[in-house]
């Protein structure tokens, strides 16, 4: 048995080697690489994923993973969670011609770059055969799988374990019918806060302020950095070398600020995996909807209360001078204005999950056969319409804003709604030990961080994303919380 833990223990570093490869490849395609080098860059990462494939798939790696498993009993907890995980990641892979894995992992490499042209260009028909394409793949690797259940429901599920339509159609029917009387309600009594946070601070300014926030909250640049894209994410090379991104708009100041904290969650999360998982395939988020409880957590509960701006005023203030003029109430309500806007990531936080309700329709229909690929502008116009009664005037502002679908990274965004109801959840147990309110006014971030980490982050992958939420909530995911911590926020703003 020692000898097979050492053979695997070869295996997984050399697996985890190539997907650090691959994470490097990745950053760069999205951050720097020039649009002549896209083609080279994609073959290259085809290449890789084509390696991890063979590893995770041959006969020897498959016969080690299973003799483990047949020998649990004399495993610790960890080496049975990494034997539970990767046989379930073995069973999607394995059903994948090799041929057609590189073919798509290409193809998503690839499909960046046409995104941001055409997205610069606003130009849906050059982008639209290309994600026909990727929803085509998506399609045919889940009916490899012959699971029974409907394909998006096993996509769904692939992002949160358990997931499915049915029961994400209950989930947002009981959002949906809060969020939009509430939205109703603030309509009626209409205010303009947001133009006294409408000011010009350049992008230098703006980049020098979003490392102090990111050292603010809790995010190691020693171990991390921060850069440019199209479209702000994170990137973990190792838990030591955790890469963010944001974007920078003179004229819209506060978008960095909250793109920085959001993605600053993601990266608290990824540096504070406990060291000893280190070197296994359990350093990493629990699950998608996890993962986006941590970013919501900061960039929301955090980042967009008052109390924080309390503490964070006069650090802010050497950035944006501007903010001289202002009280902390009226930065308050201008970050937090209830505007239906037509961007997701510009979104306030109470028409936040009608966007990511859209998504999931879209994607959805896509799989049913109601929706087709060439008609996505015209029918995400109309749901923008329904859901938060505004137009799209480009495709660019509409259906080519995101950049997931580019990724391949279909099913993935009810994670986003998902990842706000955990955070409700979180922050109402984590009242329960501490005055969060004068933690955040004092600056005492840390000690924020540190109940997240001894809670979630440092458990990584070694629970599920529902043994997470249980040990930390006391019971299941519950929307209850966040649609009171909605109602309670916004009456309040709005009197």
């Amino acid at each position: 048995m020692e000898e097979k833990i050492l053979k695997f223990r070869e295996k997984i570093k050399e697996k985890k080697l190539i997907d650090s490869m691959l994470a490097l490849l990745q950053w760069d395609l999205e951050t720097q690489t020039p649009k002549g080098g896209y083609k080279l860059l994609s073959e290259m990462i085809g290449e890789l994923s084509l390696k991890s494939y063979n590893l995770t798939t041959s006969k020897e790696f498959i016969t080690l993973v299973n003799e483990l498993k047949e020998n649990e009993n004399g495993l610790d907890d960890m080496l049975k969670k990494e034997i539970e995980l990767l046989i379930e990641e073995i069973d999607k892979v394995k059903v994948i011609p090799s041929e057609e894995y590189r073919a798509y992992s290409e193809l998503t490499a690839k499909a960046q770059g046409v995104w941001e042209k055409a997205r610069e260009d606003n130009d849906f028909k050059s982008f639209a055969p290309i994600l026909e394409q990727i929803f085509y793949y998506n399609k045919k690797f889940i009916g490899y799988r012959n699971t029974g259940k409907s394909l998006y429901s096993v996509l769904l599920s692939d992002y949160e374990k358990g997931m499915d339509t049915e029961r994400l159609d209950l989930f947002f029917k009981e959002l949906k019918k809060d969020i939009v009387p509430l939205l109703r309600e603030i309509s009626r009594n209409k205010r303009d806060f947001k133009k006294k946070i409408e000011f010009n601070v350049s992008k230098e300014q703006q980049k020098f302020l979003s490392k102090d926030i990111l050292k603010y909250i809790g995010f190691d640049l020693d171990r991390g950095l921060i850069s440019e894209s199209a479209h702000p994410f994170t990137l973990t090379v190792s838990k030591d070398d955790v890469r963010l991104t944001t974007r920078y708009f003179e004229d819209i100041p506060f978008s960095s600020i909250f793109s920085s904290i959001h993605e600053g969650g993601h990266g608290i999360y990824e540096q504070n995996v406990d060291e000893k998982l280190k070197d296994t395939i359990l350093a990493d988020g629990a699950s998608m909807g996890v993962h986006e409880s941590q970013s919501r957590f900061y960039e929301n509960i955090v980042g967009r209360s008052k109390e924080f701006w309390i503490g964070y005023f006069g650090r802010a203030k050497k950035y944006y001078p501007d903010l001289e003029n202002l009280t902390i109430d009226e930065i308050y309500k201008g970050i937090n204005q209830v505007e239906p806007s037509l961007v997701r990531v510009e979104a306030d936080e109470l028409t936040y999950s009608l966007h990511i309700m859209i998504r999931y329709e879209i994607e959805k229909g896509i799989f049913s056969g109601e929706y087709q690929v060439e008609n996505l502008p015209e029918i995400w116009r109309e749901k923008m319409m329904e859901y938060l009664g505004v137009e799209p005037k480009t495709d660019s502002e509409g259906v080519l804003q995101d950049v997931h679908w580019s990724c391949g990274l279909i099913g993935y965004f009810p994670s986003y709604a998902l990842g706000n109801v955990y955070s409700a959840q979180i922050l109402s147990s984590m009242k329960k030990d501490f005055n969060v309110s004068g933690v955040l006014e004092r600056g005492e971030l840390s000690v924020i961080k540190d109940w997240l980490n001894s809670r979630i982050h440092r458990y990584g992958k070694l629970k599920s994303p529902e043994e997470i939420i249980q040990m930390v909530t006391g019971e299941g995911i519950n929307p209850k919380y966040y649609i009171e911590y909605l109602k309670e926020k916004y009456r309040k703003i709005y009197n």
